[in-house]
């Protein structure tokens, strides 16, 4: 898209729209509304709400002595995982 920006308008190509299906304007606050009402919220009940404080519990006590892994993202992490494992036999 191609913005050129004169005062306090904003000029789009109608080239530029017909290409990106259109454009939409939002204030930030209307937009982090819409944001939050579009992202689905599960609530847990009984054995599922369990296993799960269950897992964080788990989770927070291996962070607090220091078993866990840091890196740079998942598969990267997974790569270090791997490599304790194979150690630890």
């Amino acid at each position: 898209m191609v913005y050129r920006a004169t005062n306090d308008s904003i000029i789009i190509s109608k080239k530029a729209i017909r290409r990106s299906g259109g454009v939409v304007v939002l204030s930030l606050q209307e937009y982090r509304k819409l944001r939050e009402s579009t992202t689905p919220n599960y609530y847990l009940t009984g054995k599922e709400a369990e296993e799960l404080d269950k897992l964080v519990e788990s989770g927070l006590r291996e962070y607090r002595s220091g078993k866990t892994i840091k890196a740079a993202s998942l598969r990267e992490a997974l790569k270090i995982y791997g490599r304790k494992q194979n150690r630890k036999y």
